[in-house]
């Protein structure tokens, strides 16, 4: 009877309670203001309704405080408003008298060449100091100075509002201090090295790779690892080589390292022997690690050891990181708390093993334990993620930028997918198709393809002429979809009435093109082709259906390919120290023209938004070379050659006497050896690739009936 009396007290209590919070608090609370002069404001919520689809996106209002700027993110410490139309990149003027190092050249000249870069500081959504900031180390003969005083010269600074800043090294001896750049950055974005997860302000700031002085601007070498070189087991199975700290930070993880070495697969050897006063500081183990570490050449230990340690240095972070990647030795990290490059968007579980520094004697017993097939595919990914985002500073750059573009408003991003597979997030434009199915990596594709015809000269379409039987051969094929003609002449676009008449299921369309304009816009995107091959023809190309459904059949096995006709071939010349170009038959080649070719329409995209403005503006000036630069492209994005296929040589149908054809320049073969040079110095290295691969039909040329044959025509087609 006493439990019930206290159990309907105590609901009797509750219930007047609640009864009070609700009639009583709610009194309180409406007639509470809040006091919101007290607290500083970081965004114009008013302008805010960008932000989940609208338009515009957070302004900032005023200037905030350098002291919040830890707790930034793009939502409010980034103007939106400055990125609306396009994404592009200013680059301050380099200041007189001053001279940045060979590393932040190379890396405001990747984008200054780039297709983000404006010249037109209204234009920008970022901006990018001149100033070099990569080396913050006082001790560096590379630390800029005065940069505090500097920055605030600038026009356009703003406490560092939508600028991105550089750096590798931060920090000074003896203890490295991770945020101490020796300047205010205020709102600016930082792409750093060595940065942890602590420190980094997540989806404001970037994770950056450290690199060596000598890291290429551009181009860059491929991975380590080819398809012939795979023995699983190598000759080590896990090794280093690289500096002790006897004392200071870092110096704990290396100084412990000799407990695994045991000099049959396991291989860890440090030397003190570095710095102007290691004499002085060396402990009892220098000698015998010196000796050690002599023995030991580092190339060969990280070609032949399945697994290389990447321990911490004063840093997080380490040279032999992307060493290890390009090597295909899989990386196992001993650096806690290190944000790894780029783990925004880069799924590093499937490409290193990690490790935890105080646990450091199960490293042997945690790498042992991997299976054969794990090991196979960790070394696989790091080859893709060094080729598509390290192997150049133009690649971490444009990586760095377009992390920063997709946490943008109305931005589509791309999925952990395309990044972490190839051909990777950099070739692969979302404003083309967001599905895997549509880009040449597809395993299948359609059974129809679109003729693109340009046409140059002008010649009006006539049974008797070239550019009319054309037509008709193509509209035969058994894959033809639709025919478009861009005609770039001068003169009148022919009356429909004048060329052939074609079968119901093809469709026929004329895009008028302006003869002052760049041959390029042969490559235009097109509204008009809807289909995934393209086959691009010269207005006097000549081929067969027979020959066309052939090449069309090749393409479908190989969509990422450039599949044609006409071969031409680069050569080395030792005696001029430059690339040259031949049309001569020999028994390799590795451009395909595109005169007579197939190619997937992905490339038109590519070739008109992607492509470097340098690279258009030579051709633009030439009016020629459009194909080996698409033939540059294509060879750039899949490491192969083209395809040739079948014997034909000759493509083209000779000119008319007394008509003119701008294949026959005199100075048009003297103009495509220059663009070739050209082209290969703005890549950065030369993409094109030889093959001595010609793809035939089967029966071709045999000493049977030709009527067993498929391709019958093909045989009579003359060299």
């Amino acid at each position: 009877m006493q439990a019930k009396k206290k159990y309907l007290l105590l609901v009797f209590v509750s219930c007047a309670f609640l009864a009070y919070c609700y009639f009583g608090g709610y009194r309180l609370k409406s007639s509470y203001v809040f006091p919101e002069e007290e607290f500083e404001r970081f965004v114009d919520f008013n302008s805010l309704q960008g932000l989940t689809g609208g338009v515009g996106g957070a302004r900032l209002k005023g200037r905030i405080n350098s002291n919040n700027a830890e707790l930034c993110r793009m939502e409010t410490c980034f103007d939106f408003s400055r990125c609306q139309g396009s994404f592009k990149v200013y680059v301050y003027p380099t200041e007189e008298g001053t001279t940045p190092s060979s590393s932040y050249q190379k890396l405001l000249n990747v984008i200054t060449e780039s297709r983000y870069y404006t010249a037109d500081p209204k234009d920008a959504c970022l901006f990018v100091l001149s100033m070099d900031t990569l080396d913050r180390d006082r001790l560096s003969s590379d630390y800029a100075r005065n940069l505090q005083t500097r920055l605030h010269r600038l026009p356009h600074w703003n406490n560092g509002l939508n600028h991105v800043i550089f750096n590798l090294y931060s920090g000074t001896w003896p203890n490295y201090t991770e945020h101490s750049l020796d300047f205010d950055f205020g709102l600016a974005i930082l792409a750093k090295a060595s940065m942890s997860k602590s420190h980094v302000r997540t989806g404001f700031d970037v994770s950056f790779p450290l690199f060596h002085k000598g890291h290429p601007e551009k181009g860059g070498e491929p991975g380590s690892v080819t398809s012939n070189s795979f023995p699983l087991q190598k000759s080590y199975l896990l090794a280093f080589k690289g500096k002790r700290y006897v004392h200071g930070i870092g110096s704990d993880t290396r100084n412990s390292l000799h407990h695994l070495h045991n000099a049959r697969d396991m291989i860890m050897v440090t030397t003190c022997r570095h710095g102007k006063s290691w004499r002085d500081m060396q402990d009892e183990r220098c000698d015998q690690d010196n000796k050690d570490y002599d023995k030991y050449d580092y190339n060969i230990l990280l070609h032949n050891s399945t697994f290389c340690l990447v321990p911490r240095g004063r840093r997080l972070g380490s040279y032999r990181f992307l060493e290890a990647l390009q090597a295909g030795c899989i990386p196992v990290l001993l650096s806690n708390d290190w944000a790894l490059p780029f783990d925004e968007v880069i799924d590093w579980t499937q490409a290193v093993i990690w490790a935890d520094e105080r646990l450091l004697l199960q490293v042997p017993s945690v790498i042992r334990s991997v299976t054969p097939d794990r090991i196979l595919k960790l070394r696989q990914q790091s080859q893709i993620i060094w080729e598509k985002y390290f192997s150049s500073i133009e690649k971490i750059v444009y990586t760095s930028l377009e992390i920063i573009r997709e946490r943008l408003p109305e931005q589509l991003v791309r999925d952990g997918s395309i990044w972490n597979n190839l051909p990777g997030a950099l070739l692969t434009l979302t404003t083309f198709s967001d599905v895997c199915d549509d880009f040449p990596s597809a395993t299948s594709v359609e059974n129809a393809f679109t003729a693109v015809i340009y046409c140059q000269m002008g010649s009006a379409p006539m049974p008797s002429n070239s550019l009319h039987r054309l037509v008709a051969n193509v509209a035969k094929s058994h894959y033809i979809s639709s025919i478009v003609i861009v005609w770039a002449s001068e003169k009148r676009t022919p009356s429909r009435s004048r060329w052939p008449v074609l079968p119901s299921n093809v469709s026929f369309h004329i895009v008028q093109a302006s003869a002052d304009e760049s041959i390029s816009q042969r490559f235009r995107p097109l509204a008009e082709i809807k289909t995934a091959a393209v086959l691009s023809l010269d207005e006097d190309s000549v081929l067969t259906t027979d020959e066309i459904d052939f090449a069309f059949l090749v393409w479908q096995r190989f969509p990422d390919r450039i599949v044609g006709y006409p071969a031409r071939s680069h050569y080395w010349d030792d005696s001029k120290a430059t690339w040259g170009y031949t049309s001569k038959w020999t028994n390799d080649y590795s451009i395909v023209l595109t005169g007579a070719a197939f190619y997937h329409k992905y490339y038109n995209v590519l070739y008109t938004e992607w492509l470097s403005p340098l690279l258009h503006k030579t051709v633009e000036q030439s009016q020629n070379c459009e194909d080996i630069l698409m033939n540059f492209l294509v060879s750039h994005i899949t490491r192969r050659p083209p395809i040739k296929v079948t014997q034909r040589k000759q493509y083209k149908e000779q000119p008319i006497s007394g008509s003119r054809s701008p294949w026959n320049d005199p100075d048009h073969f003297v103009q495509r050896q220059t663009c070739l040079n050209t082209f290969a110095a703005v890549f950065g290295y030369m993409p094109l690739l030889r093959s001595n691969l010609r793809l035939d039909p089967v029966l071709f040329k045999d000493p049977v009936s030709n009527k067993r044959k498929k391709y019958r025509r093909i045989e009579l087609v003359g060299n």
